[in-house]
């Protein structure tokens, strides 16, 4: 699961039980978002492997004749389309990312988009309301948190069971600041 939870100073661990104790020494709650990566580098190498082989195979019916000439660029296109394509959506996927900072005074997201500027919403964590929806809604287990004026959604990227996790999560975490 993409979601990367960072409690500190005197908070203990979060899966022994960090959500469980109150926090009034100055505990903050770090949270990091990040949308799942389906293809790592050895996965991005094969799909090109197969893909050129693949293109490769009608290319050898007219091996030695002048059409060879006529087609190979079209092959070669076609490869470095799908090539570029790929890399493309690894770039802007690693650059997709929502930061979450809970403390007893605020709440705070940053959201990094790719080829967008960044987003910023704050808010007193004591006022904040966080929603989800289980259905009915532009996705299932919509995430929202609502404060300062703002409906802000969280963790869209994310699977309907990481967004219930993440309401769980985020909802003990904002009791036991209040």
């Amino acid at each position: 699961m993409p979601v990367y939870w960072k409690i500190s100073p005197q908070a203990p661990d979060a899966m022994s039980g960090a959500f469980c104790v109150a926090k009034e020494d100055g505990a903050e709650y770090h949270l990091a978002l990040t949308p799942n990566l389906s293809m790592g580098p050895v996965g991005f190498a094969r799909v090109i492997a197969i893909s050129a082989a693949f293109l490769a195979l009608p290319l050898l019916g007219v091996l030695g004749t002048p059409v060879l000439w006529g087609l190979l660029p079209f092959a070669g296109l076609a490869l470095w389309a799908l090539w570029y394509a790929l890399s493309r959506n690894s770039a802007e996927r690693q650059t997709l990312r929502e930061d979450l900072h809970l403390t007893r005074d605020t709440i705070e997201i940053h959201r990094t988009n790719p080829r967008q500027p960044p987003q910023h919403w704050q808010a007193n964590p004591y006022w904040v309301r966080l929603k989800m929806i289980d259905k009915g809604a532009q996705v299932e287990n919509y995430l929202t948190l609502e404060g300062a004026g703002r409906v802000v959604e969280l963790g869209a990227f994310l699977s309907p069971e990481e967004r219930a996790t993440l309401y769980d999560d985020l909802s003990r975490a904002l009791r036991h600041l209040r």
